[in-house]
């Protein structure tokens, strides 16, 4: 790594997000706290085209934290529907249960703390960069695609600790949000065009398939008891709705009562 393909890498970011960068996605508009935490979670494992109107209609119906912090998780859940992956929808509302209860809604202080519910170390760090423009290091699969391809062509296997330094003197001098911004815009365009550099990444999860999922599975059946619904009437056979309950029970998004099921 020397300092002239640091300033090439640079150059090539910021060129494609002058000319190509997402920059009308909502919550690029907003330097509020509670929305881009809103938006950070929603964005795991999940395409930017689907999060968009859910992230308008959830913002809607639960406007502030204290909003969401006072619904019921049947409330959040029923908009969180057609997401996916509903127990981020639980953290998001154990987060904000937190956030109002222990730091008086302030949004700042509770991604401060050392701990927050249903919070990791990542979203954390993205609240503090998109929100209040801090330096801090964001490495998640569109950066760790930018880096390898650029500064890791041929290597089969790269860790975020190699990724590191080199992130850091990329970064060094940047306006942190809108250059997390550029790149992260940068990755999305470098996996279409060379097969995702982010699968020789260390850290790289290959997601499994929706259909015949146990996710698919999950959905089905919280949409079920969201429309009060029979969950055995599911097309489905009875171990997988029976290991989808299991599941969705230790997550605490379900409870029986007698014979029903209802959201916990």
């Amino acid at each position: 790594m020397t300092s002239s393909s640091v300033s090439a890498f640079r150059r090539s970011v910021w060129t494609y997000w002058e000319e190509c960068g997402r920059h009308d996605l909502p919550w690029r508009k907003t330097h509020d706290p509670y929305k881009i935490l809103v938006s950070e979670v929603m964005l795991q494992q999940t395409q930017v085209p689907r999060v968009i109107e859910k992230y308008k209609e959830f913002l809607k119906t639960f406007p502030t934290v204290f909003v969401l912090s006072h619904a019921s998780l049947s409330e959040v859940l029923k908009v969180w529907n057609g997401l996916g992956y509903n127990r981020r929808g639980k953290y998001l509302h154990d987060a904000a249960k937190a956030i109002a209860g222990e730091y008086g809604g302030s949004v700042k202080d509770a991604t401060a703390a050392k701990k927050l519910p249903g919070v990791g170390p990542y979203t954390k760090a993205a609240v503090r960069v998109f929100a209040f423009n801090e330096p801090h290091a964001l490495i998640e699969t569109n950066v760790r695609a930018a880096y390898i391809h650029h500064f890791f062509p041929d290597r089969e296997s790269v860790s975020d600790r190699e990724l590191m330094p080199v992130i850091e003197k990329a970064a060094k001098e940047q306006d942190p949000r809108e250059w997390h911004w550029a790149l992260m815009d940068y990755g999305v365009h470098i996996k279409k065009m060379h097969k995702n550099p982010a699968r020789r990444s260390t850290s790289h999860v290959r997601q499994s398939k929706f259909e015949g999922s146990l996710r698919q599975v999950r959905g089905a059946i919280l949409k079920a008891i969201h429309e009060g619904k029979s969950v055995q009437s599911l097309p489905f056979d009875k171990k997988r709705k029976d290991g989808a309950l299991v599941s969705l029970t230790r997550d605490g998004l379900i409870v029986k009562e007698k014979s029903a099921w209802r959201i916990a």
